[in-house]
């Protein structure tokens, strides 16, 4: 640092100069004390949010007195939400409120009636000693259950020969059945696979539980015949993926999986399950999509010659297709927006309604009450609603939006939230053009939860083969979920019937959407 000489000059110019040389030094250490001062605040953030991520709750809600928003982002429409910073109140009318009494037991549950009687001594009357009849009856409902019941099916082929010579042998045929000259059948192939896409039960913990009840079961074969089911399936999944791309709006996301033999690459290295979601709304599709790569080679590859929109949150892999493929429009999710606010509200010391981040949740807020208000409506009323109460609110946070930029550095948590709101402002409000699409991604990310529980219970694959066969098990279990239909009940009909089928349209028949599990005859005479 540049200090003043002793003894100053006398010479006027000589002083200027040195004024001005103090000036310049010190305008260089303001500066650096100011950048500095930028730094240890951006730590501070990224130190309170991350003991938050370490130790608050996990949800995004928000108590009334910090601004009631809404639960996490994933159900964010469907939260209760207020218009104004916690001042505005709800009269309702003076009742009686109703005790939670237990739910009835579903009436399709087959009863068994233990009844009890008075013993023959205490049928009289305590006043004339006269003989009590019975003039009712109450009732007590108990659930029980009994554990699942395990059989073997013999499949018993009669042969045939001619009495008078032994020219001709013939032996009756049996159905075909998913895994060939196995022992597993379509009902315990489905159980198995339910058991681990959709309780995320491990291999080797249903080997344990097999072995509890005495069948010797190694998860080696558990492995094989889940993998030999996964590939059974592609058919399916072709299908699927025709329809998926026909429609045109498709939702897409991405999560990390960790595929230990994976040609190339390391064993710790991350690989990528990729899923699309889309469809008709009456029947949606689900599809997932293993592969090692994030990069924009594989929305290429998925979405080769697809023309619509693609909903996406604001990765950067997507802009190749979007860019190639001039049929492609992009919307934005606003969702992951408000998750950055949020965020930043987490990494600030106080959480004042004044900030910027507070601001920037509340116009997300307003947006979020509209599409809740409008859930149920047609697409023609949703778009009225969009054009007549959101774009004023769009167009109100698009001017506060420009204001409030030069005023944060970019690089701390407000500022990241605040740029990442404008680079994506064209695709996020682009959901006002069609009351069909959905002002978040959200019905992507909750089909990723599936396998993000499943992840956490397998950790890993262990093959490339077997990564694509949990892709196409979880297409078809997430799908029929999303069409209504319970996932064993469609996989033991699946198992039972895809090997027998010759056509296309017996085929099609059984795409999640279309089939009917409830018609069990199928599946009995499949597995006898």
């Amino acid at each position: 640092m540049e200090r003043v000489p002793p003894t100053l000059p006398n010479d006027v110019e000589t002083l200027k100069a040195l004024v001005s040389s103090l000036h310049q030094t010190a305008l260089k250490q303001q500066a650096k004390l100011q950048h500095q001062s930028t730094f240890i605040d951006q730590l501070l953030e990224q130190i309170k949010l991350a003991r938050h991520k370490q130790y608050g709750a996990g949800s995004e809600q928000w108590h009334r007195d910090q601004m009631r928003l809404f639960n996490e982002a994933e159900s964010i429409a469907d939260a209760d939400v207020d218009d104004d910073d916690g001042e505005s109140t709800v009269e309702i009318a003076a009742h009686r409120r109703k005790r939670g009494g237990r739910k009835p037991l579903p009436p399709e549950l087959p009863r068994i009636d233990v009844v009890y009687e008075l013993g023959e001594s205490e049928r009289l009357c305590a006043l004339d000693g006269a003989k009590l009849k019975v003039i009712g009856e109450v009732v007590t409902e108990q659930l029980d259950i009994i554990p699942a019941k395990v059989q073997v099916i013999r499949h018993i082929r009669k042969k045939y020969a001619c009495a008078c010579c032994d020219g001709t042998i013939k032996t009756a045929s049996m159905p075909a059945q998913p895994i060939p000259k196995s022992m597993v059948s379509p009902g315990l192939l489905a159980y198995i696979v339910t058991n681990k896409f959709v309780d995320a039960l491990p291999l080797y913990r249903q080997e344990r539980i097999f072995d509890r009840i005495g069948i010797d079961l190694s998860r080696t074969n558990l492995a094989r015949w889940v993998i030999r089911a996964g590939q059974l399936v592609q058919p399916l999944i072709n299908l699927m993926r025709e329809r998926l791309l026909a429609h045109d709006y498709v939702q897409m996301d991405e999560s990390t999986v960790q595929v230990l033999k994976q040609p190339g690459k390391a064993p710790q290295s991350k690989s990528y399950i990729w899923v699309q979601r889309g469809g008709p709304p009456d029947k949606p599709l689900i599809l997932y999509d293993y592969d090692p790569s994030r990069s924009q080679t594989v929305p290429l590859r998925l979405l080769e010659d697809y023309a619509g929109y693609l909903q996406t949150d604001g990765y950067a892999g997507y802009d190749a297709v979007v860019a190639q493929q001039p049929g492609i429009i992009q919307l934005g999710c606003f969702a992951h927006a408000r998750r950055k606010f949020d965020e930043a509200i987490k990494g600030q010391s106080k959480k004042r309604k004044s900030t910027l981040a507070w601001r920037g949740l509340k116009f997300i807020q307003k947006l979020y009450r509209v599409e809740r208000a409008y859930k149920d409506a047609k697409p023609q009323a949703r778009y009225r609603a969009r054009q007549d109460q959101a774009q004023p609110i769009l167009t109100e946070m698009r001017e506060w939006l420009d204001q409030a930029l030069p005023q944060v550095p970019p690089e701390t948590l407000t500022g990241k939230a605040l740029t990442y709101l404008n680079n994506q402002w064209p695709q996020l409000i682009r959901y006002l053009d069609d009351g069909r699409l959905r002002i978040d991604n959200n019905l992507v990310e909750n089909a990723i939860r599936p396998f993000v529980v499943g992840r956490k219970n397998f950790l890993f694959h262990d093959t490339v083969r077997g990564a694509n066969a949990s892709a196409n098990l979880y297409s078809l279990i997430e799908t029929a979920k999303a069409n209504g239909i319970e996932p064993y009940q469609y996989l033991r009909l699946l198992f039972a019937e895809l090997p027998k089928a010759q056509t296309v349209e017996d085929v099609e028949a059984l795409l999640p959407y279309d089939a009917d599990p409830a018609d069990t005859e199928n599946v009995k005479s499949a597995v006898g």
